[in-house]
């Protein structure tokens, strides 16, 4: 099965992903003017006039910073330290370049998203505000291609974050925890599902409560936890971002086979593991902004960009100029390529660890990657939860939380590689109907961009 899955994504990523996710970027920075740019400050302006870390209980819907959090809760995860690790392991540290451009131009196709979200959200008679891709789908095209569209991308991000995607970010907690600390992962995993079984509970108000406090304090301790590394290391710095420039045009120096194929496996880890850092075009953060209580869709569309540029290009970026500095730079143990023992689940770990020492490296490590990957399983499964409801209605959600429960602790027993390659699978295909909706509505989000500056 691993090997089937392995197959598909190879052609997903390598190819109709790239073509995808690139062209979108370049398609909507164009058709914005670039808002990524244009609009940079304006979303940081946003951002830190809604920031706060209780943001009460709304009326209907939430907060533009409480949408934010949850978007953000969603964005950084395993992506950002064990996906990153995978990444540079795989594609060389080149492959952090290629997720940097997958970022700047996903900054235009994320403001699009969360525009669109907020253009097409609806109310229901309780109130209740719904939103996301499987609507703006509808509004692209209202017809039966709609309506199988809408429902493809459903089903796809049910089984890609509620279920699969829990897994992954629970197998990266079990895993990380039983190598800092020796206690088996499916003890972690079922402590884990209990806590997030009280929170589901709550609904989204009490999600959007937990992750609006969590997301900033965990993405400041992991924050000042590189800076120590990093200031440890200051001299290799300069060489650390000098290997991510030289090896993103050169992989084949360092990864070894052609410069052809060197150079398909930088660009193809990049994209891969960029998407499922950052999320941009795969059409889940969206059903966080559609929640936002704002006066105009752009509003929130650059808060948004905000929440992608905090993503890639501060957390992420801290986890590969660490894992760098210290494992490839100045004579590292992968300075000439894979070293056996090292794999993505505990690289990051090592790199933390030749500082901090092994032990406390591992345990820094294993308590970040703990609030990442939770807060991810609780924006993911709001994020299924949503579709499900559109699929099957409310009856449907008790069923759909208990089994999203299952699938978090089977997720800290299974292995972790057919774990990663089953999300890698669903996001992919998560994208195809969110881009073609996305490209089919981009008269609606380049009026929204132009109005803004009216």
């Amino acid at each position: 099965m691993l090997n089937i899955v392995q197959t598909i994504n190879s052609y997903l990523s390598d190819y109709i992903l790239i073509v995808l996710l690139v062209g979108a970027g370049i398609f909507f920075s164009v058709k914005t003017k670039f808002v990524q740019v244009r609009c940079f400050k304006e979303g940081w302006r946003r951002f830190f006039g809604e920031f706060s870390l209780r943001g009460g209980k709304q009326k209907s819907g939430l907060s533009s910073f409480q949408a934010l959090a949850t978007a953000i809760a969603a964005q950084i995860g395993t992506g950002n330290i064990v996906g990153a690790c995978g990444a540079i392991l795989i594609g060389g540290p080149g492959a952090i370049f290629w997720m940097w451009i997958i970022a700047f131009f996903g900054m235009a196709t994320i403001y699009s998203e969360a525009v669109l979200a907020q253009e097409t959200r609806v109310t229901d008679a309780e109130g209740n505000i719904h939103g996301g891709p499987v609507y703006y789908i509808k509004r692209a095209f209202p017809n039966g291609f709609g309506t199988f569209l809408a429902g493809f991308f459903a089903v796809a991000i049910i089984l890609a974050l509620g279920f699969m995607g829990s897994m992954v970010q629970s197998n990266s907690i079990g895993e990380t925890v039983q190598n800092a600390i020796g206690v088996p992962s499916w003890v972690v995993g079922l402590v884990v599902t209990a806590v997030a079984a009280l929170i589901f509970i709550g609904g989204i108000q009490r999600i959007a409560s937990v992750t609006e406090k969590l997301v900033p304090v965990m993405a400041v301790l992991y924050f000042v936890g590189g800076l120590v590394v990093l200031i440890a290391r200051i001299r290799f710095v300069p060489e650390a971002i000098g290997m991510i420039f030289k090896y993103a045009f050169v992989p084949n120096a360092l990864i070894g086979g052609s410069i052809g194929y060197a150079l398909k496996t930088a660009i193809s880890q990049g994209v891969k593991r960029g998407l499922f850092s950052n999320e941009a075009g795969m059409g889940s953060t969206p059903h966080a902004h559609a929640m936002a209580n704002v006066a105009k869709p752009h509003d929130q569309g650059v808060v948004a960009m905000v929440g992608l540029f905090i993503d890639t290009f501060v957390v992420l970026t801290m986890t590969a100029l660490v894992v760098i500095s210290t494992l490839y730079a100045g004579n590292g143990v992968l300075a000439s390529g894979a070293a056996d023992g090292i794999s993505k689940t505990n690289m990051a770990q090592l790199a933390f660890g030749s500082i901090m020492g092994s032990g406390l490296g591992g345990i820094f490590v294993a308590v970040c990657l703990l609030f990442f990957a939770f807060s991810t399983i609780l924006s993911w499964n709001f994020f299924g939860k949503v579709n499900v409801q559109y699929l099957f209605g409310k009856k449907a959600v008790p069923v759909y939380s208990v089994l999203a429960l299952c699938f978090i602790f089977l997720g800290s027993c299974l292995s972790n590689d057919l774990v990663w390659e089953l999300t890698d699978m669903f996001n992919n295909i998560m994208v195809i109907p969110n881009v073609i909706a996305l490209v089919a509505l981009s008269g609606v989000v380049a009026k929204s961009a132009r109005d803004a500056k009216k």
